[in-house]
């Protein structure tokens, strides 16, 4: 029966219920049998032997009322009376009438048809013996009509009252047989159905108890199951005896079993990591929250030397406006004085060119002396020649050539003062060129004094609003250090109340208990230490930098030039 075993539970019950359904359904042919013999026993005694008893009792009064009414006929001599004993008699014939014809139709037997028969003819002969006797009756004919009744209506009156009687013991012997037989079918009917539906007890008892305990037992074990995993063993050993839903359910709950151990080991496993991370994390914190502390400290005193800082570089960056304004006054001055100095460069450079040009009229003047000495040396020698006639120009060309002679050497003594003049205002043209080049170089270098000192003023003021910046940046850093620390305290509590959490979750777990090969397929891999170092790196030092000319700086480079520590306590 190993294969009923493995069948699923509805095909079971089906073929439980359908066994004891076909029990039933033979019980209920057999009961169906036997009640339709009881009913046409009981057809036959209802629809012929009564009816058939009752109407031969009907018959039998009738035959008894007619005769009654017969002789009270022949006792009264009333008409009125004769007329209501004719009118019951006739009554009572019509009445007969009715009731032997509806008998007729209940035979059932010839030997009943035949003393049915008999009684016909006896009470058709009656009948005729009747009429005389009404007859002589109503003719006041009372001896004759006694006479008359007493004798042969008697004789035939008895036949067919005999024949009633037969009648009537052959219907209710017939109806007592109906009746037994109906009994006995009855008996019969009620055997068989007792019978049957103590086959179809036992056998559907015996069914339903096979396939109860066939469905009950793997139920109460895997409800033994549930209970052992509901108090935390895992380790129970679940076993499946067939392949229907209840041994489904049973491999069902060893999967189940299996995948609750493995789960069991892994939370258990994974309780132990999150306590001992959560310890480091608490560690962590709490080394991160002192260190946060010394960068609270570190960070007012920082903002502390950058206001005193910021004090200075502001004193530096006023200094430096006026220096910025003197400059920019002596490069005025500078260059005023230069423009002086380039306007007696241009007055000695005219003066040396009209030097020249006297120079030069100078030079004509002695050309023309010369020249004029040597016309006054010819008019003199023509004088001479002349003689007499020529001593007067001859004395006028001495004068002249006298007086070329003391312009020639006028002329050199100019020439002499004019070339010493023209070579000093040379010389005093190339110092003068020269101090209007040191002048321009004066101005250049003021003016670059001046450049310098108005980048020194604007990278002071740059300076001045770069550390006023940096300055807020300390204060928002130092807040955040604060709000930072804040949270450092909450996720240290946060990381102590993980690890209770962990703690009463690992006391959870602890309940179920799970193979120990279980256990250490479910061993936590060694923690990171990475957290670890992290905690055991030394708290970043403060560094309090010197003071620099540089460009304004921003927040952005400053974090960028950041402590490397900043990555691990990001990482952390």
């Amino acid at each position: 029966m190993k294969w009923f075993h493995n069948l699923r539970i509805a095909p079971k019950l089906i073929a439980t219920f359908g066994a004891v359904q076909l029990l039933m359904l033979i019980m209920g042919i057999a009961s169906i049998g036997s009640m339709s013999r009881l009913n046409d026993a009981s057809t036959n005694l209802a629809t012929n032997w009564m009816p058939s008893v009752r109407a031969v009792m009907q018959l039998r009064t009738d035959v008894g009322e007619l005769r009654r009414w017969q002789l009270a006929h022949m006792l009264t001599d009333v008409p009125k009376s004769l007329a209501t004993y004719e009118e019951r008699m006739a009554k009572t014939l019509e009445g007969q009438r009715i009731t032997a014809a509806a008998y007729e139709k209940l035979i059932s037997s010839p030997e009943e048809r035949a003393i049915y028969d008999d009684f016909s003819r006896n009470w058709q002969l009656f009948l005729v013996e009747h009429d005389k006797v009404v007859g002589l009756s109503r003719q006041n004919l009372k001896a004759e009509a006694r006479a008359a009744a007493a004798g042969a209506s008697a004789r035939v009156l008895g036949d067919a009252n005999a024949a009633l009687e037969k009648l009537v013991k052959m219907n209710v012997e017939g109806g007592e047989r109906a009746s037994a037989a109906a009994e006995a079918q009855y008996r019969e009917a009620r055997a068989l159905s007792i019978g049957l539906l103590l086959l179809a007890l036992i056998v559907g008892s015996t069914l339903a108890l096979w396939v109860a305990r066939m469905i009950a037992r793997p139920l109460s074990e895997a409800l033994e199951a549930a209970r052992a995993v509901a108090s935390g063993d895992l380790t129970r050993d679940i076993g499946v005896r067939s392949r229907d839903e209840t041994g489904e359910l049973m491999e069902a709950l060893r999967d189940m079993t299996g995948k609750l151990q493995s789960l069991v080991a892994q939370v258990r496993a994974g309780t132990e990591t999150i306590a001992t991370a959560s310890r480091q994390i608490a560690a962590g914190n709490q080394d991160l929250s002192a260190r946060t502390e010394q960068q609270a400290s570190a960070l007012e005193e920082t903002a502390s030397s950058m206001e005193e800082l910021t004090s200075t570089v502001r004193q530096n960056a006023d200094n430096a406006r006026q220096a910025n304004q003197m400059a920019q006054s002596a490069s005025g001055i500078a260059v005023r004085g230069g423009a002086v100095v380039g306007e007696v460069v241009g007055t000695m450079a005219s003066i040396n060119d009209a030097s020249r040009k006297i120079v030069d009229i100078i030079s004509v003047i002695d050309g023309i002396a010369f020249q004029t000495n040597i016309l006054a040396l010819n008019a003199a020698v023509e004088a001479a020649r002349a003689g007499e006639q020529g001593r007067g120009f001859a004395v006028v060309a001495s004068e002249v050539r006298n007086l070329a002679q003391r312009s020639a050497a006028a002329a050199k003594d100019i020439k002499g003062l004019i070339n010493d003049s023209v070579d000093k205002v040379e010389t005093g043209s190339r110092l003068v060129n020269e101090a209007g080049s040191t002048m321009q170089e004066i101005v250049a270098g003021i003016t670059r004094v001046t450049d310098i000192m108005s980048e020194i003023t604007v990278a002071s003021s740059e300076q001045s609003a770069g550390i006023e910046q940096v300055n807020r940046a300390v204060v928002q850093m130092d807040q955040t250090t604060q709000q930072n620390a804040a949270l450092v305290e909450q996720s240290a509590a946060a990381a102590e109340a993980m690890q209770q959490q962990a703690a009463q979750l690992a006391q959870i777990v602890s309940v179920f208990r799970v193979d120990a090969s279980m256990m250490a397929a479910a061993q936590p891999a060694p923690p990171n230490r990475h957290a670890g170092a992290v905690v055991a790196t030394s708290a970043p030092r403060v560094v309090h930098p010197g003071p620099k000319p540089a460009p304004r700086p921003s927040l952005g480079n400053s974090a960028a030039r950041a402590d490397p520590q900043a990555d691990q306590w990001e990482t952390f």
